[in-house]
């Protein structure tokens, strides 16, 4: 009985290390697996999250817009026609619930349409000497600022996210359980130049976001 138990022991003792040559690269691999899931986890939520700065700016500059209208109004209703575009640009970016590239082509169409605002404002002094217009003018140029610096933030860790879902070996990992790219948010050089620039004092000059 003591032969046989001896036998089995040796057996199990000369079995262990093939089972530890096999199990080891096995818990390494799965290691590996579960840290790369994870970095795209982490990346797909970060985009996410900064994405959040990005809308809470856009919400801040829509909600800025109506008092704008009105201040340029008691200048200047004659100049219907500028007036309902900034109106009708505001009016689809706020219910703009597509991509970021959609949002992005709306919020062009906006800028745009402010850019000519802020252009037919140099034509009535009155106007431009407003103590109210004034101060919408420098809330839209620090909303314009943080959004600057929130649409970095979020094409910085888009470029990171989608980085990781196409190299190898993550890409595979991404393909598997369905990673998809994240879009940029960006703005066309034509109308980034189109947005508003404000001059305050002496040749003082602030302007909009830079992608």
């Amino acid at each position: 009985m003591n032969v046989h138990v001896l036998a089995q022991e040796e057996a199990l003792f000369a079995v262990l290390p093939l089972c530890a040559c096999v199990a080891v690269p096995i818990l390494i691999i799965g290691i590996v697996l579960i840290g790369m899931y994870n970095s795209l986890v982490r990346g797909r939520n970060h985009v996410k999250e900064s994405w959040a700065g990005i809308d809470t700016e856009l919400r801040r500059r829509y909600d800025l817009i109506p008092n704008l209208i009105e201040t340029v109004k008691g200048y200047a209703a004659h100049e219907r026609e500028v007036l309902e575009r900034v109106i009708q640009a505001r009016t689809q970016a706020v219910a703009s619930t597509g991509s970021p590239a959609d949002q992005a082509r709306d919020e062009n169409i906006l800028i745009g349409a402010l850019k000519n605002l802020f252009a037919l404002a140099e034509g009535y002094p009155d106007l431009k000497a407003s103590e109210n217009f004034l101060h919408l003018q420098r809330e839209l140029v620090e909303t314009e600022n943080r959004l600057q610096a929130a649409r970095r933030f979020y094409n910085a860790n888009v470029r990171d996210y989608n980085d990781r879902c196409q190299m190898f070996p993550t890409n595979m990992m991404a393909s598997m359980f369905g990673f998809k790219a994240a879009e940029f948010f960006e703005v066309e050089s034509a109308l980034e130049r189109a947005a508003p620039s404000v001059t305050f004092g002496e040749g003082t000059r602030t302007s909009g976001p830079q992608a």
